[in-house]
């Protein structure tokens, strides 16, 4: 039976044990046994040069996922593959993945209808631009307006430039701890 499981590699290294894996188990014939290996990303936007841009980020850092058939010769496949530290669970018996873990790693939306659940929850996304100026609501700096700098929606925060002094100083605050103006 195909299992999804999890396996440990070094942080960074995570393409490269991804390659390193499906070269070996084409050329030592396995491809009956793994069917799938792949690094968890997520297209995220970024700004680069003042200019907006997708990039692809790893959600899970120092992980990769193989869909395999766990028997003796693919945990050894997987397991002497440069790079690969070992699988996630005891130390002799890998644990799959349930199939809820699997929908939300490879960002498949279930309708709770279908059986999946409850929804998944929804990050909160950005209701700001860069620029734009906002004042801080909350918080030790409460009162004063800024202008953002960054935005990050991985954390949901922002960071926002902040005249102290007569200083621009930047400021990291969430969402929630600032209004548009």
């Amino acid at each position: 039976m195909f299992r999804w499981y999890v396996i440990n590699t070094y942080s960074g290294h995570e393409n490269k044990v991804r390659q390193n894996l499906e070269h070996r188990i084409e050329t030592m014939g396995q491809r009956n046994r793994v069917r799938q290996v792949m690094v968890p990303t997520e297209s995220v936007s970024e700004l680069k040069d003042g200019q907006r841009v997708q990039v692809e980020k790893r959600t899970m850092p120092g992980y990769v996922l193989v869909q395999m058939e766990m028997t003796d010769d693919a945990w050894g496949l997987v397991k002497n593959t440069p790079g690969v530290t070992g699988f996630v669970g005891s130390r002799n018996k890998p644990v799959p993945l349930s199939q809820p873990e699997v929908d939300r790693l490879l960002h498949k939306e279930v309708p709770a209808a279908a059986g999946g659940g409850a929804p998944e929850r929804q990050r909160p996304r950005a209701q700001f631009e860069m620029g734009e100026t906002v004042k801080v609501i909350s918080g030790p700096l409460s009162d004063f307006s800024g202008e953002i700098a960054e935005i990050n929606e991985d954390a949901a925060k922002l960071k926002v430039l902040v005249s102290i002094f007569g200083r621009e100083t930047p400021v990291e605050v969430t969402y929630d701890q600032v209004k548009k103006l």
